[in-house]
């Protein structure tokens, strides 16, 4: 499913196109964030109460939804064991002018549903019927070819390893099969578990499948009787579709308000995404890992429900990224303004959810809005919604002050600037093509600030000062980075927001992006001159044919010539290598907007667009025969300059070919 920003369940990934090839991102480009504003220490807390939230709610959400061109919103807020507020904003249907009524309509959530999976996990840890650090193919009985063991806790902390994976993410068909969707092309297992924070949704549904293995339950099945019913969530569910009592209440998801709804979204692999529920059940839920459940059963025991709440990778399997936010057992350390905080972000194609709680002040806040909107607009206003909630009712003290030297700080800013590259992607297939063509770039700024674009789990810019050795703090906001470098201090890593992380983008890949597009314009440019030069030919052939007519004259022997017959084959072959070349380029872009849009690409049609790249790619063959024909014939420096930068402009799209793995066996994705 695609995702944004933070850790959404889905992934809103298209491509925009540079030169022959697109990046990763939301549907366009994104729009920028406006820089947080400092927190204000000693600012005092409104009082949280009923009054109070739904004034700042009714002040703020009509307004931005209008704004931002998003069709419908929904918000919970609990506190003290009790609802506090539960409300609906904008509209459901809004063809039919159907409000959104808390109590009844039902939104997609995305990875906010990775907290019940989590859940139910743990109830099975509880009754020592898994255990968190044992093989889950003992579990499952699944042979997935791993290089590594994973275990539970890898899992529920995105450490496994996996590179991301796309098909079937989400679409429109009903009833995926959670088993067949891990066993059929599961991802490469690219870092050793439980190092590098990389978050997956196949480590997620794989969790999830260790539940229906050991209950001998279908998943949606277990959590509606273990979790959903003991919360009190009595309007949502699992199913894909919809039971028939709740498809009526659902929520239709838009791309903007002004837009027609898409389909219902069918998520592939369900524990990762695919519940649908109403604000107030998610209130349930909030109070229930909050220790008020909804009856006298509880989901989880206080103890599990801590440990799920606590950091649960420590400083031998993280190293120094263990000083930075770390996941819990499914849950993201969100924590700010001195306040310890948890919670679980989701994105689905329409939807954008988040769930946060503030466990040491018994606070919930559960939020969800059914529109992407104009230019994103649903991304920013989420994350309006959660600081302005935090600012409002837990302000918290200033800035950090640093620990570390001036000069140490300016250091670390020089070895931070540069390319980096989201570990959660693509590193065995030709997906690996996004990594570099969506980099997030660092550079310092005042000399000992690092300015990163985009900020790591962000739209905009953001900035960063070092507070502590290679820890360092959003300027005017919460986040937290931190940067794993070698004894040399060349930065290996970065982490953020508990379940991702960076990594440089080497030379050879950073330059192959502008060879690949510097080749292919080089190309491209002989492709189409090969016409206009037979055209151009032709012409003059008929003009040297109407004054034979005219006077008789024969043409000159330099004319009559034409090219030496030695350099004949290899410049033809060189401009059809150069057609074929600009062809699979061209190929290239569409398999990737389309994959990258969700839509299923024939397995027959990247081989086709791999065999014509391949034939392009002997193209440099036939480039440098052509510059030894032409030197040999002597046919001019510009002949000769001619063929040397066509040699170069082959030899460039064909390291950047391979660069990016677009020739590779595996095409899975």
């Amino acid at each position: 499913m695609p995702t944004q920003t933070r850790h959404g369940t889905a992934q809103r990934i298209a491509l925009a196109l540079a030169g022959v090839a697109a990046t990763l991102a939301a549907c366009g480009t994104a729009p920028e964030a406006t820089p947080p504003s400092p927190e204000q220490p000693g600012a005092s807390a409104a009082p949280l109460e009923r009054s109070d939230v739904d004034a700042w709610l009714d002040q703020t959400l009509p307004a931005a939804l209008e704004e931002g061109n998003i069709a419908g919103a929904t918000v919970a807020v609990v506190h003290d064991g009790e609802i506090v507020t539960s409300r609906g904003f904008g509209e459901a249907d809004v063809d039919a002018g159907m409000p959104v009524d808390p109590d009844r309509t039902l939104f997609r959530v995305g990875s906010v549903s990775k907290l019940f999976t989590a859940t139910a996990v743990m109830q099975l840890v509880e009754s020592g019927e898994v255990d968190l650090d044992t093989d889950v193919e003992q579990y499952t009985g699944l042979d997935l070819g791993l290089q590594h063991p994973v275990t539970l806790r890898h899992l529920l902390t995105h450490t496994p390893g996996f590179e991301e994976r796309i098909t079937g993410l989400i679409g429109t068909d009903t009833t995926p099969d959670l088993r067949d969707s891990l066993v059929t092309d599961p991802p490469e297992q690219v870092f050793e578990p439980g190092t590098t924070p990389a978050y997956s949704n196949y480590g997620n549904a794989l969790a999830g499948y260790v539940v229906e293995a050991v209950s001998g339950m279908p998943f949606e099945e277990y959590v509606a009787a273990h979790v959903l019913e003991p919360a009190g969530m009595t309007s949502s569910s699992f199913a894909q579709p919809l039971p028939d009592h709740l498809a009526a209440d659902v929520a239709l998801g838009y791309p903007t308000a002004e837009e027609d709804p898409l389909p219902f979204e069918v998520v592939g692999q369900p524990p990762a995404g695919a519940l649908s529920g109403t604000a107030t059940d998610m209130a349930r839920f909030m109070l229930a890992h909050l220790g008020h459940p909804a009856g006298d059963q509880e989901i989880l025991s206080p103890a599990t429900r801590a440990l799920m709440m606590e950091p649960a990778l420590d400083a031998d399997a993280l190293g120094i990224l263990a000083q930075g936010p770390r996941m819990g057992l499914g849950w993201f350390d969100e924590s700010r303004h001195g306040h310890r905080v948890v919670g679980h972000g989701g994105d689905t194609t329409a939807f954008h959810s988040h769930l946060q709680l503030w466990p040491d002040d018994g606070t919930g806040l559960y939020l969800s809005l059914s529109s992407t909107g104009t230019d994103g607009a649903a991304y920013l206003l989420r994350d309006e919604l959660l600081d302005a909630f935090a600012d409002r009712y837990y302000p918290g003290p200033g800035a950090t002050e640093s620990t570390v030297p001036a000069d140490v700080r300016e250091e670390h800013a020089q070895a931070l600037a540069g390319a980096y590259e989201s570990t959660r992607g693509f590193h065995s297939t030709f997906l690996t093509a996004t990594g570099p063509l969506q980099p997030t770039r660092a550079v310092v700024v005042d000399g000992d600030r690092v300015r990163f674009t985009p900020g790591p789990g962000q739209l905009g810019a953001a900035e960063y000062t070092e507070i502590e050795p290679w820890v360092y703090q959003q300027v005017g906001g919460h986040r937290v980075l931190t940067v794993r470098a070698d004894d040399a201090g060349q930065v290996e890593m970065i982490g953020h927001d508990s379940a991702m992380s960076m990594v440089p983008v080497g030379a050879a890949r950073s330059a192959s992006i502008p060879a690949l597009a510097g080749g292919a314009a080089v190309l491209l440019l002989t492709a189409l001159a090969w016409p206009v030069g037979a055209a151009m030919r032709r012409v003059r052939a008929r003009r040297r044919t109407a004054a034979v007519g005219n006077d008789g004259a024969a043409p000159g022997p330099r004319e009559a010539a034409g090219a030496p017959a030695p350099v004949r084959l290899p410049r033809r072959l060189t401009r059809l290598a150069a057609v074929v070349t600009v062809v699979a380029l061209a190929g290239w872009a569409y398999v990737l907007i389309a994959v990258m849009n969700l839509q299923p690409v024939p397995e027959l049609l990247v081989r086709a667009v791999q065999v014509t790249t391949a034939v392009g790619v002997l193209g440099l063959l036939a480039a440098g025969w052509r510059v030894v024909a032409e030197v040999r014939a002597r046919t001019g420096w510009v002949r000769i300059g001619t063929a040397s930068v066509l040699l170069l402009a082959f030899a460039a799209t064909s390291m950047a070919v391979n660069q990016l793995l677009l020739l590779s066996p595996d095409i899975t994705y």
